[in-house]
C-alpha cells in the first residue's frame, strides 16, 4: 500500500502563478508556522498579548509625540526664560560686586545656580549626547537668551551644566534636572507596565484552567483509545469545550454498550455451534476405529478449530481488563509455550535482547497477538528469533525468522481478513488469513500497531508496537 502524503503539497494554481509559486507559499507558511507557538494555551495568550502590545504601542507613540515633546520643551522654555531675565537683570550693574549680589537673588528665586566669570570665553563646541532633554534646553536658549551658549549634560549626573557668553565673561548656569522633567512620564509608563503585567497574569491563569480541561478531554480520549480504563467523567471549562467532553462520553458510552452486546451475542454462538460439534464428536467417538470415522474427525477438529478463529477475531479480547504488565516476562512466557508446543517441523525460537518495561496491557490479548506472529514466522521460517527494543514512546517486540519474506507492496494487503499469499507463504495461522488480521487488531486496540519490515536474518519482521 503506498504511503500517504504527509504534509502540504504544491499544485498548479487557478490563475496564474504555479508550481514554483506553490512551493514558495508553501515554504513561507512553514517559516510562520514555526515562529507561532504549537500549544492553543500558547496561541491563545499570543491573541492576547499582541492586541495588548500593539495598543501599549500607539499610546506610548501619542505620549511621546503629543505629551513629552511639548511639556519637556515647555519646561526648558521657562528654565530658558529664567536665564534670559537673570541676564536681563545684571545688564545694568556697574560692577562685579553687584553682579555677583543680583546673581545670588536670581538663584534664591529660580532655583537656578548662577555663577559669573568675568573676562572668560566659552570652550569650543563639542558633540551633544543627543538626547531629548539636549534637544530641548537647545531650542528654548535659541529662541530665549539669543547669545552663543553651551549645553553640559555628561558632566553631573543630577544637574544640567549651561555656559552662555556676556560682553564681560561666561554666565555658567546649574540647572537641577527637575526643573528638565516631569514625574508623570514615569507615571504613565509605570502604569502601562503595570497594567499589562497585571491583565497577562489574569489571562494566563484564566487560560490555563480552560486549557486544562482540553487535556483532560485529550488524555481521556488517549487513555480510552489504548483500551486502558477512563476516570473522566465530569464535563469541565468554556461552554464547548464541555459539549466536546459530552460528545466524548456518549461516544464512549455506545462503544462500550457495542463492545458488549457483540460479546453477548458471540457467546450464544459459540454455545449453538459448540453445542452440535460436541455431540458429533460424541457420536464419532462411539464408532471406535472405524477408518471412515477417522476422516470425519479430522474434519470436525479443524472445524472446531475455525469457529474458536473466527469468534476469537470477532470478539477481540475486548472484555478483557488491563493490567500493569511486565513486557519481558510475558514475551520469555510466550517464547517459553511456543517452545513447548513444537511443530511438525520443530523449528527452533531463540530469545534474544529482552528490553524491561512495565506497561498497561491485556496481558491474554497481547499474548495471543505474539502467538499468532510467532505460529506465522515458525510455519514459514527455519528458525525464529523474538526480541524487544525500548524507543522513546514505548516499546517495539521483533519476530524476525528465515523465510521466504513478502513482498514489500503486499504487507498492509495481507492484514485484511481472508487475505492469503499462496504463490510465497500463508501469512496466517489456521490457514484461513486471520493470524495477521488478529494480530494488528490487538495491538491497535492498546493504541499501537503492527508493521512488517524485511528481516536482518533475511525473511520476515513483524514488529509489534505497544505504547507507554
Amino acid at each position: 500500500m503506498p504511503a500517504e502524503p504527509r504534509g502540504l503539497t504544491a499544485g498548479p494554481r487557478e490563475f496564474g502563478g504555479g508550481p514554483v509559486a506553490d512551493a514558495f507559499e508553501i515554504r513561507q507558511r512553514g517559516w510562520v508556522k514555526r515562529l507561532l507557538p504549537q500549544t492553543m494555551f500558547g496561541r491563545s495568550l499570543l491573541l492576547i498579548v499582541m492586541p495588548l502590545v500593539l495598543v501599549q504601542m500607539i499610546a506610548a507613540w501619542i505620549f511621546y509625540d503629543r505629551h513629552w515633546e511639548t511639556v519637556s520643551y515647555r519646561l526648558s522654555a521657562d528654565v530658558a526664560g529664567d536665564i534670559a531675565m537673570a541676564i536681563d537683570a545684571v545688564k545694568p550693574a556697574g560692577s562685579e560686586t553687584e553682579v555677583t549680589r543680583l546673581l545670588r537673588h536670581a538663584s534664591g528665586l529660580t532655583e537656578l545656580d548662577f555663577t559669573f566669570e568675568s573676562g572668560a570665553v566659552l570652550p569650543p563646541e563639542t558633540e551633544g549626547s543627543g538626547t531629548i532633554l539636549e534637544k530641548q534646553l537647545n531650542r528654548a536658549m535659541a529662541r530665549r537668551v539669543q547669545r552663543p551658549f553651551r549645553i553640559d549634560e555628561l558632566s553631573c549626573d543630577r544637574c544640567v551644566l549651561t555656559a552662555i557668553q556676556l560682553r564681560d565673561g561666561v554666565l555658567t548656569v546649574n540647572i537641577p534636572r527637575g526643573r528638565l522633567y516631569t514625574p508623570t512620564t514615569y507615571i504613565f509608563f509605570l502604569w502601562m507596565v503595570g497594567s499589562s503585567v497585571v491583565l497577562l497574569a489574569i489571562a494566563t491563569i484564566f487560560l490555563r484552567n480552560q486549557v486544562k480541561s482540553l487535556r483532560r478531554l485529550a488524555t481521556a480520549a488517549e487513555e480510552f483509545g489504548k483500551g486502558r480504563p477512563v476516570s473522566f467523567i465530569k464535563p469541565e471549562g468554556a461552554l464547548e469545550v464541555r459539549q466536546a467532553a459530552m460528545a466524548f462520553i456518549r461516544m464512549r458510552e455506545r462503544i462500550e454498550r457495542q463492545i458488549r452486546q457483540r460479546t453477548e451475542m458471540l457467546a450464544g454462538v459459540s454455545h449453538d455451534l459448540r453445542t452440535p460439534l460436541t455431540r458429533m464428536k460424541l457420536e464419532l467417538a462411539l464408532l471406535g476405529e472405524d477408518p471412515a470415522a477417522a476422516e470425519l474427525k479430522s474434519d470436525v477438529a479443524e472445524m472446531e478449530r475455525l469457529v474458536n478463529l473466527y469468534l476469537d477475531f470477532a470478539r477481540g479480547e475486548g472484555t478483557e481488563t488491563t493490567v500493569e504488565t511486565d513486557i519481558a516476562e510475558l514475551i520469555e512466557d510466550v517464547a517459553a509455550t511456543a517452545r513447548r508446543e513444537g511443530t511438525p517441523q520443530g523449528t527452533p525460537v531463540s530469545l534474544e535482547r529482552i528490553s524491561e518495561l512495565v506497561l498497561p496491557v491485556r496481558p491474554n490479548a497481547l499474548r495471543r497477538c505474539l502467538a499468532n506472529l510467532i505460529a506465522n514466522a515458525r510455519h514459514y521460517g527455519r528458525h525464529v528469533w523474538l526480541s524487544s527494543v525500548t524507543v522513546p514512546d514505548g516499546v517495539d517486540i521483533l519476530i524476525d525468522d528465515d523465510g521466504p519474506g513478502i513482498p514489500a507492496a503486499e504487507r498492509e494487503r495481507v492484514f485484511q481478513p481472508f487475505t492469503r499469499l499462496d504463490a510465497s507463504r500463508n501469512p496466517s495461522t489456521g490457514g484461513v488469513g486471520l493470524g495477521l488480521t488478529i494480530a494488528r487488531d490487538v495491538a491497535r486496540s492498546h493504541g499501537g500497531d503492527v508493521r512488517l519490515e524485511t528481516s536482518p536474518y533475511g525473511g520476515l519482521r513483524a514488529r509489534v508496537h505497544l505504547p507507554r
